[in-house]
């Protein structure tokens, strides 16, 4: 029997995937979890052998791309645990940097369930499972670099910021979940801007929807100034 935990933020997926995966004689949900914290403990209690996971919770202190946040610390501490990511980023650098920090599958939400019953067993047997379309993907982006999404440039801070920003989370909040001052989340903000090559959070997450950063589900900030920051700030 392969022992599964499911963590995801809205408790409907989490219920719909539980009784999917019912179906499957070998498969069996041992718990579920709905935000990076509650995962860790509940993975450290139960000892899955795979972890299904969403990666766009509300993260580890409420911080952003929990799911690689929670994919390193669970395989700095447990290097044999399966971790199947399940999301709606299509394109982008997640892929590569989720396999580089010990995932071992990644699908998108829309994976029919005879897919990931597949991608399951798959990495249970030690083999790495990623969606073709996301595979097609990733292997593009290594022979041409006009293939790259935008985001592939950002560092890991900055994609944590941006996805921040992008689901409305104000600037002062963002501070206080990443430890940094107003003036620090500021000045990354502003970064993310010129690389990207918008002026807005607007801008900005216009462009992470259509990389399939975000899925749009995330209110707008409005009313935030989108000017650089004073030396007085």
């Amino acid at each position: 029997m392969i022992n599964v935990v499911l963590v995801d933020d809205h408790e409907l997926v989490r219920t719909g995937m539980k009784r999917l995966l019912g179906d499957a004689p070998d498969i069996k949900v041992i718990g579920e979890a709905g935000d990076g914290e509650e995962a860790i403990k509940l993975i450290e209690r139960t000892k899955p052998d795979v972890v299904l996971m969403d990666l766009n919770m509300p993260g580890i202190n409420g911080s952003g791309l929990n799911g690689l946040d929670v994919t390193r610390k669970l395989i700095r501490s447990n290097p044999k645990l399966k971790i199947i990511v399940v999301t709606v980023c299509k394109e982008g650098p997640f892929p590569e940097r989720l396999v580089r920090a010990g995932a071992s599958g990644y699908v998108t939400k829309n994976t029919n369930m005879d897919e990931l019953i597949a991608a399951i067993r798959k990495v249970v047997k030690g083999q790495i499972y990623i969606t073709p379309e996301i595979a097609q993907s990733m292997a593009l982006r290594q022979v041409s670099d006009a293939s790259k999404s935008p985001f592939s440039k950002l560092s890991e801070r900055e994609l944590q910021v941006m996805y921040m920003v992008t689901q409305g989370i104000k600037v002062n909040d963002v501070a206080n979940k990443l430890f940094l001052s107003p003036k620090t989340v500021n000045t990354y903000r502003y970064r993310l801007f010129e690389k990207l090559g918008v002026h807005n959070d607007v801008e900005l997450t216009h462009l992470a929807i259509r990389y399939s950063m975000v899925d749009g589900d995330g209110n707008l900030n409005e009313g935030e100034e989108d000017k650089p920051p004073t030396s007085n700030e």
